[in-house]
């Protein structure tokens, strides 16, 4: 849950200094079921919206964002605890980012037709190339911001 924040009192002057930091995490994680190239799958908190998902993404790592979609999984009761009686595993929740297709359009004899960009301004294509470089489960505050 996000805790209150105080801000510090209005201060004469510009600019006003104030640093905003998240109370939540997204988790960037493999997915099991075979996603399409441009999806990427995130474990989040359970109080984030996809606007939030989004703005997370947008504001702090400058990764473009074309649709969010999220799901609530919710936890077995597999295990047992030593007085023999049912421990239910946390719920979680899923959100899938999908990557725009960066492409340009150029005309050409009266016809357009559409030309994908390089493939190191992609942002699907760093992101699966990130993928490979990362273990399978990485905590995106400890990422560099620059992942333009």
């Amino acid at each position: 849950m996000a805790s209150k924040v105080l801000y510090p009192l209005y201060q004469l002057g510009n600019p006003q200094l104030r640093v905003f930091r998240t109370n939540f995490f997204m988790t960037l994680v493999r997915p099991g079921k075979p996603q399409p190239p441009d999806t990427v799958q995130f474990r989040i908190h359970l109080e984030m919206t996809k606007c939030d998902v989004r703005n997370y993404l947008e504001k702090i790592y400058n990764v473009p964002v074309a649709t969010v979609r999220t799901r609530i999984q919710y936890g077995s009761y597999s295990r047992r605890n030593h007085l023999n009686q049912r421990v239910k595993n946390p719920d979680y929740k899923v959100a899938y980012v999908q990557l725009p297709q960066e492409k340009s359009q150029e005309k050409t004899e009266g016809r357009t037709v559409t030309v994908e960009t390089s493939k190191e301004k992609n942002p699907i294509f760093l992101w699966r190339k990130m993928e490979q470089v990362l273990p399978s489960k990485v905590n995106l505050r400890t990422m560099p911001t620059s992942v333009q």
